[in-house]
């Protein structure tokens, strides 16, 4: 029993100084004793490195089988061929995983291996990549042994996916255009480039993820289109088309005409303006500002026609030189003007000359006979709106026969205007006999009071009273003399 005692503990003894043994970190003291390959020359070349990958293949498969490493195996074969070499040193002390060696010409592998030589060792390095990984592999020189220097981890840059769009699609001149990037994923950087429709190019902007919107405009019309891409961590461009257009909209042209050029006489009568003959390249005219100014550029009066025909009747009633501009909008709100105004200036004149009737009833001093007079004759505005001259002439039948008889009269009367509701006037005049005996003819004193019923400045309508004074001749006393008229005047 006490046998059994002492094998079993000398057992479990060896059982745990091997576990010991195989975890314990191998110290590697000396390099080129039990080389994995037999290399020529200091330098690993990659032509010395391809003759190891072909010679000893097999070799190097059953090695990174045996540190579990087998899918490592095709990449570690294909890229040592054209692997570039980088040289280094090992510190004293350094590990790394494992390193492939040959005693009595086996493959054997080394884990958790420690450099203990007495100085740095001397190697050459080079990566494998492998998925997301970069296998760092190190061989010693001169020596053909391979060892695991270390692997690290990839890390995945996705590539940039550019995003750009643009607001509005469609705008006027000198409207901010926004171009906004905030959709676009994994950049670094964005740039865009701005073109005609023709291909000239005519601005860009940079970009960053932090301040993805840029405004702009345009001040002249026509299609832009806008070429944008995208960097990713790496400086790679973004392959995606990313791009878009926006459209600037063409200004109507207005055209302007008046139906009349000069107004001769005009002052009363409705004068014209048609802007129906405006044009717009892309669109439609949906609307039309019509604004008169004096000689001294101020605002008399404006008009927005909103409908067609794009026409304003208007009516002066002052002459005078007057200013009439005009602004058409397209339906994209766009307005006319820029260098060529819509405008035009015009003098407005008013009539001077008026032709004249007048008829009505006379009491002729005696009896007060009746009379039915009628005169014609025109009226000159010496001072528009203000003073008028009258001469006028006519006659007068009576409502009674013998003695009476028929007479004529003649005026010429100055009216002054009491704006155009009346007047009142007074002047000379001439009138026959109204009978063969008692009666002279010869001059008379002539006023008279007009109260108008309607004044359109180019004819107008009145009621007016009329009393006739004899003058100049002793037997023309005034009491047979004198007449009162009441009467309608027209002009035109």
């Amino acid at each position: 029993m006490k046998n059994k005692k002492i094998v079993f503990l000398v057992v479990a003894l060896m059982v745990i100084f091997c576990m010991t043994s195989f975890a314990e970190t191998k110290k590697l003291k000396r390099i080129g004793v039990n080389t994995f390959a037999k290399v020529r020359g200091d330098i690993p070349t990659a032509e010395v490195m391809k003759s190891i990958a072909e010679r000893y293949a097999g070799d190097i498969k059953y090695g990174f089988d045996q540190v579990g490493m087998g899918d490592v195996y095709l990449p570690f074969i294909d890229q040592l061929k054209t692997a570039a070499f980088t040289e280094t040193s090992l510190a004293v002390g350094e590990r790394f995983p494992w390193m492939l060696f040959r005693i009595g010409g086996k493959v054997k592998v080394w884990e958790d291996v420690e450099w203990a030589g007495q100085k740095p060792l001397e190697v050459f390095t080079f990566v494998v990549r492998k998925d997301n990984k970069n296998y760092e592999f190190f061989i010693p020189k001169p020596c053909g042994n391979i060892a695991l220097y270390k692997v690290t981890e990839i890390k995945v840059i996705p590539p940039a996916v550019c995003d750009l769009k643009v607001n509005p699609a469609k705008c006027n001149i000198n409207d901010p255009v926004t171009l906004d990037m905030s959709g676009t994923t994994g950049a670094k950087s964005m740039d865009v480039e701005i073109f005609t429709v023709q291909g000239t190019k005519v601005g860009s902007h940079s970009f960053t993820p932090g301040s993805p919107k840029w405004q702009t405009k345009f001040d002249k019309p026509g299609e832009y289109v806008f070429k944008a891409k995208a960097w990713n961590e790496e400086g790679k461009v973004s392959e995606n088309l990313c791009q878009a257009k926006t459209y600037i909209n063409f200004p109507p042209v207005c055209k302007l005409w008046t139906s009349c050029l000069p107004c001769k006489d005009y002052v009363g009568k409705p004068i014209t303006f048609d802007a129906s003959g405006s044009q717009d390249a892309d669109g439609q005219i949906v609307k039309a500002s019509f604004e008169i100014t004096d000689e001294a550029g101020k605002v008399l009066d404006s008009f927005m026609k909103n409908e067609k025909p794009l026409t304003w009747e208007k009516v002066f009633t002052k002459a005078g030189k007057y200013t009439i501009s005009v602004v058409v909008y397209d339906d994209m709100g766009a307005a006319s003007g820029g260098a060529d105004p819509c405008k035009l200036t015009f003098e407005v004149t008013q009539k001077t000359f008026f032709y004249l009737a007048e008829a009505g009833g006379l009491l002729a001093r005696g009896t007060y006979t009746g009379y039915f007079f009628g005169r014609v004759g025109f009226l000159v505005k010496l001072v528009p709106n203000a003073l008028d001259l009258i001469v006028s002439a006519g006659g007068g039948l009576p409502s009674q026969g013998d003695p009476w008889k028929f007479i004529f009269m003649g005026n010429a009367v100055l009216n002054l205007e009491l704006g155009k509701a009346a007047y009142v006037g007074g002047g000379l005049g001439f009138s026959t006999k109204e009978q063969e005996t008692n009666r002279f003819g010869g001059m008379d004193l002539v006023g008279q009071f007009g109260v108008n019923v309607f004044n359109y400045w180019t004819s107008a309508g009145s009621i007016f009273t009329e009393i006739r004074v004899p003058v100049f001749k002793a037997d023309r006393t005034f009491d047979n003399h004198y007449k009162l008229l009441l009467g309608f005047r027209y002009i035109f």
